[in-house]
């Protein structure tokens, strides 16, 4: 395994001592480890909401292309939105 010297606060190091202590983990290398792993997957998941909310984007601009929208009114926005809140804890059957 390749080794790699980091520069670690006060507080960093207490964390990685007091993990070590507590049994979780057998030693530093695998708090860190586990603290990459955890950044991985936090990264992943951050590009899959870009990407949802790319495609979202991609389709409310066709929709607006294709003049496929509900104008609301500020004074209609509020009955507007409890409707859709309503329709969404619908059961799908019940759906118009």
């Amino acid at each position: 395994m390749a080794t790699r010297n980091v520069v670690l606060t006060p507080h960093q190091e207490q964390v990685i001592h007091d993990l070590v202590q507590s049994g979780r983990y057998q030693n530093a290398s695998e708090v860190m480890r586990e603290g990459l792993r955890l950044l991985e997957q936090r990264v992943a998941e951050d590009t899959a909401k870009v990407e949802a909310l790319r495609q979202a984007t991609s389709i409310g601009i066709m929709d607006l292309e294709h003049v496929r929208f509900t104008q609301v009114n500020e004074e209609d926005l509020e009955h507007y939105l409890e409707g859709l809140s309503l329709e969404a804890t619908l059961p799908a059957h019940e759906k118009h």
